[in-house]
């Protein structure tokens, strides 16, 4: 599983909220910083499927991966932990 993550209030909160989620359910992850890494930025970027894209700029992590496999981002998972 990886899990990419960056700086900024908001984004910390839903990325502690991902990191509490897969550490209580022990699903094992990696984090990848894209704020210190531009190729994890960029590889991010291109592998959000174009209909989970915003209307405008780029998708804003934290964004979860399954190797190569998109399982969405942290508003999806806390609207599927709701139900």
């Amino acid at each position: 599983m990886h899990f990419v993550n960056s700086s900024g209030e908001k984004i910390k909160k839903q990325q502690q909220d991902v990191m509490g989620f897969l550490a209580a359910h022990n699903i094992e992850f990696e984090e990848c910083d894209i704020a210190a890494n531009e190729e994890n930025r960029k590889w991010m970027r291109e592998n959000v499927p174009e209909n989970s894209r915003p209307a405008s700029g780029n998708p804003l992590p934290p964004q979860i991966f399954n190797e190569s496999q998109y399982c969405g981002e942290a508003e999806a998972l806390a609207k599927a932990q709701q139900q």
